[in-house]
């Protein structure tokens, strides 16, 4: 199996990809640590991972990735439980608030920044103590294709996540000679239910069909399809896992393709 005896920590496990994630790392053979801020999510990321692979390894830990103490308190109980740290996926994010720059709140972007920079950092410095003296780890950031194709009013959550990619070139760099691998994702367009409540939300407004409204994005991306939470999933596990052992600082786009000029 993929990730078969690796221990995996997945932050932001909300409906969609971090769900994804976490299950597919346990189908995959990983003890897996669900983090998210409230426990409703966390129990229903369990409920999740426990459908597709019943006999899981888990542990749930509440963290608000922007609070330094609870991603030490994460970092240390996943320790204390399985033993090490070999993979952290910072899937946590936030989108902050649309709207063109000209009007932007730049409180909104603080926090913006806060959470997908900052928090992002904070549970990143805890686990690489843990990886350093293991001599080996793989570090994956979900990051926004939107850093490199811009879209009409995301330059806040974009602005952040360009931040996030230039730290995660840097990290690569750094820890590289303590086994430490650090990569960078880059998401478009996912079928799952922030997209499709996107979808549904277009077709009301426009008076025309969900399957109309996915369509006219679907012609912008190469595969002419929106690509599914779970396989994007794949992608990141892969960079995960020893299959990628001699890749790092690398920036992939899981994006079907979205991000070539047409």
């Amino acid at each position: 199996m993929l990730l078969e005896d690796k221990v995996v920590i997945v932050s932001g496990i909300g409906p969609g990809l971090g769900q994804h994630l976490a299950a597919r790392s346990a189908a995959e053979g990983a003890a897996v640590v669900l983090a998210a801020r409230g426990q409703k999510g966390l129990e229903e990321a369990r409920e999740h991972v426990m459908e597709i692979a019943p006999a899981a390894r888990l542990l749930m830990v509440q963290t608000d990735i922007r609070d330094r103490g609870q991603c030490e308190r994460l970092a240390q109980q996943t320790v204390d439980e399985f033993g090490r740290v070999d993979v952290l996926i910072n899937n946590a994010y936030s989108g902050g608030s649309m709207g063109p720059i000209e009007h932007a709140d730049m409180d909104d972007w603080l926090d913006t920044v806060n959470t997908n920079l900052i928090g992002s950092m904070h549970i990143t410095q805890c686990v690489v103590p843990k990886m350093k003296a293991q001599g080996s780890g793989s570090i994956v950031m979900i990051n926004t294709m939107v850093v490199h194709k811009p879209m009409m009013y995301n330059a806040g959550y974009a602005a952040s996540k360009a931040a996030l990619g230039s730290a995660s070139s840097h990290l690569a760099l750094e820890l590289g000679q303590y086994g430490i691998r650090v990569n960078s994702l880059f998401m478009g367009w996912m079928h799952g239910p922030n997209v499709v409540a996107f979808l549904d939300h277009q077709a009301a407004e426009r008076g025309i069909s969900r399957k109309d409204v996915e369509a006219e994005i679907a012609q912008r991306i190469s595969l002419r399809r929106i690509p599914t939470d779970e396989e994007c999933a794949g992608a990141a596990l892969f960079m995960a896992s020893d299959y990628a052992s001699a890749v790092t600082g690398a920036n992939l786009d899981v994006n079907g393709g979205d991000y070539l000029p047409h």
